[in-house]
């Protein structure tokens, strides 16, 4: 099965979703709270190398989301390492483990552009299938808003492909 998120090592995962340009409102949806909410997290992010940023999650609000009573909701902090306006967005996160980091970057692709996120230094063992399959639904979201159709329920795309994840070797 061909799926857009691979592990690389035990610590990291790259996740690739070609997207409809124009690469602009590709990167409002990275970089814009109230965009970045319907996808992935709201918070503000301070757009300069070491401005902070807030990611303050509530898959609840997410679309086809049933209420998990909390589940799926939590807020983090970090700091922007990297920035290219339009092109790439890396910043820290802090996780149970330590400081990760995540890098968006955006790839023009003819009329599409290409986001690729990598997850740095999570902690190191065996990827939990949870944050996998946590990443293809949400960039499965993002992928189905810019491509106006009806996003997929997250909660119940979540169960399907944690359960695939947990099972390919």
């Amino acid at each position: 099965m061909n799926r857009p998120v691979t592990v690389i090592d035990p610590a990291t995962l790259k996740v690739e979703r070609l997207l409809p340009g124009p690469i602009e409102r590709a990167w409002a949806y990275l970089t814009e709270s109230d965009k970045r909410a319907t996808w992935l997290a709201a918070g503000e992010f301070d757009l300069r190398v070491g401005g902070r940023i807030r990611l303050e999650f509530n898959n609840d609000k997410l679309p086809g989301a049933e209420k998990r009573q909390g589940k799926g909701q939590g807020r983090f902090e970090g700091v922007i390492t990297r920035l290219e306006p339009l092109r790439l967005l890396a910043h820290t996160w802090k996780w149970d483990s330590g400081d990760t980091e995540v890098s968006y970057e955006l790839t023009p692709r003819g009329k599409d552009v290409l986001l690729v996120i990598v997850h740095r230094r999570l902690d190191g063992s065996a990827l939990p299938a949870g944050i996998v399959s946590g990443w293809d639904v949400h960039s499965g979201i993002l992928a189905d808003l810019l491509n106006g159709i009806e996003p997929r329920p997250f909660w119940a795309t979540h169960a399907k492909l944690e359960k695939e994840y947990a099972e390919t070797p």
